[in-house]
């Protein structure tokens, strides 16, 4: 509790280049980015492959395999290949943890839509890119949310890995904190994430109630 005081009582942690509000707006930046690249990528992809069936197998051994890529492994190597001028050794470890919880869960949400339901879509004169938005979609939403929630409480998490290519975010006060023992910032830092971390699973708890429809949510 005193680490607290001392870290959060500290007049210089809240402003400057070092204050909190400056390396949280930039560990908010890492982790959006991150988050929408991953999305833009694994969220067309589930609906295709959960509506068509086309490349199941393929789709879900890659995603499995790169849940177990090692994210501060990959951001090494990735710095061996291109160096540290720019953001993508961080994205792209955080890119690859998010991509597969987004790409099953909306997979599995397609995939395992009630077939009656697709089969009176159908009935209905439907076809195609229809079925899949106006039927599927809105039962599996809560999968693909879940998917989405998941993804991004792993890059807030993990995007403190920014601070060991130099970068800013949260992860400052981790990695300099320990480099010079300096505790409290390491135990103010971690509990910023934390609370970040919880903030989005709050905010995605909202969306769920304000996205997805009493029926379905009562029916999960």
């Amino acid at each position: 509790m005193n680490w607290l005081i001392d870290f959060f009582g500290e007049p210089a942690n809240w402003s400057g280049p070092d204050g909190i509000p400056t390396r949280l707006l930039q560990h908010v930046e890492f982790s959006l980015l991150a988050f929408a690249i991953a999305a833009i990528i694994a969220l067309p992809l589930g609906l295709w492959v959960g509506h068509t069936g086309r490349g199941a197998v393929l789709v879900v051994l890659s995603a499995n395999a790169a849940r177990a890529l090692p994210t501060l492994g990959l951001l090494v190597l990735v710095v061996l290949l291109i160096g540290v001028g720019t953001i993508w050794p961080v994205l792209i470890p955080l890119i690859a943890l998010a991509v597969p919880p987004i790409l099953v869960n909306t997979y599995e949400g397609i995939r395992n839509a009630d077939a009656d339901l697709r089969d009176a879509a159908y009935g209905m004169g439907l076809r195609g890119r229809q079925v899949l938005f106006s039927a599927l979609v809105p039962v599996a939403l809560p999968l693909i949310l879940l998917g989405l929630r998941l993804a991004a409480i792993q890059v807030v998490a993990t995007a403190t890995v920014a601070a060991y290519v130099g970068l800013g975010g949260l992860g400052r006060y981790i990695i300099d904190g320990l480099a010079t023992k300096d505790y409290p910032s390491v135990f103010g830092g971690a509990v910023l994430v934390v609370l970040l971390a919880l903030a989005v699973q709050f905010g995605f708890a909202l969306l769920n109630r304000v996205v997805v429809s009493p029926g379905v949510r009562q029916v999960r």
